[in-house]
């Protein structure tokens, strides 16, 4: 089993900057891509970024050059921060985490429960 848990979210004024984190834990042999993705009031989920284990990264258009994805692979822990935010980047925001149980099983995506981040105007 695997656990990821989220932390970082709250309360901010447009314009201000929040960074999230999601660690995760249990049994893990090896994580391949982890991201972020948010889901607002109403709307779809959608990507917000992503990154591989060696590093390479991919982003919403929405969220570039405002929010930076990292990972921290000996801690297997995610990092999202946010710059510049504005009130539509009010959602909750999930984090996942592509885990392999052992040495060439298969990956299986595993998602946080979330954490709110509300941007007030």
């Amino acid at each position: 089993q695997v656990h990821l848990v989220e932390s970082g979210g709250g309360l901010v004024q447009a314009g201000g900057s929040l960074r999230l984190s999601c660690a995760a834990s249990g049994v893990i042999f090896s994580i391949n891509a982890m991201g972020w993705y948010r889901q607002a009031p109403g709307k779809q989920r959608e990507l917000v970024a992503t990154i591989t284990s060696g590093g390479s990264t991919n982003y919403a258009d929405s969220v570039k050059d405002r929010f930076t994805i990292s990972r921290d692979n000996e801690k297997n822990t995610v990092y999202l921060q946010m710059n510049s935010l504005k009130p539509e980047d009010t959602a909750v925001y999930h984090c996942t985490a592509d885990v392999a149980f052992y040495r060439g099983s298969s990956y299986l995506k595993y998602w946080g429960p979330g954490t709110q981040v509300t941007v007030s105007s």
